[in-house]
């Protein structure tokens, strides 16, 4: 049974859940500024997509992305420039190069991430033990609903959930 976008519980739901991601979004874009003001959103999401894999095909990159390969193109081109991601032949196939962050990628996804939490802890240090509790609840039930889609990484859980 698929649920109705026009009942009004439903639409309480997405409005709140808009509202949340518009937070979660400005959160991540200040913790951005605060580390590195010269990069963008889409920059910042690519190299976390990197970050949670080995050396990575760009066509998959751009697939995971879900963007076109041209763009992983032109983006890879810019962050390769600033030293945060490398090109490496792919010893499968010659026609292909991985994409992998370097240590400088690996270090600035790991202090936007860190600066992230921290905005959000001392956000949520704010909500009573019941709305913490029912805020877990809601957004691991969000997020079990596609787990394929945002997975934790063991090295960063929760890396990708905003």
């Amino acid at each position: 049974m698929e649920p109705d976008a026009h009942d009004p519980d439903t639409q309480e739901v997405v409005a709140a859940v808009l509202a949340a991601s518009r937070l979660i979004v400005g959160m991540s874009a200040r913790a951005l500024a605060e580390v590195d003001d010269s990069l963008t959103l889409p920059q910042l999401r690519t190299l976390v997509v990197l970050a949670d894999r080995p050396p990575t095909k760009q066509a998959d990159l751009a697939a995971e992305l879900g963007v076109n390969p041209s763009t992983v193109l032109r983006m890879v081109d810019r962050l390769a420039a600033a030293g945060l991601v490398e090109r490496r032949p792919n010893p499968d196939s010659r026609r292909e190069q991985l994409v992998a962050l370097t240590a400088p990628g690996r270090g600035l996804v790991q202090r936007v991430m860190e600066r992230r939490s921290e905005e959000v802890a001392a956000l949520v240090s704010g909500l009573t033990p019941a709305d913490r509790a029912g805020l877990v609840h809601g957004l691991r039930a969000l997020t079990d609903a596609v787990p394929e889609a945002y997975p934790d990484s063991p090295d960063h859980p929760g890396l990708r959930l905003g």
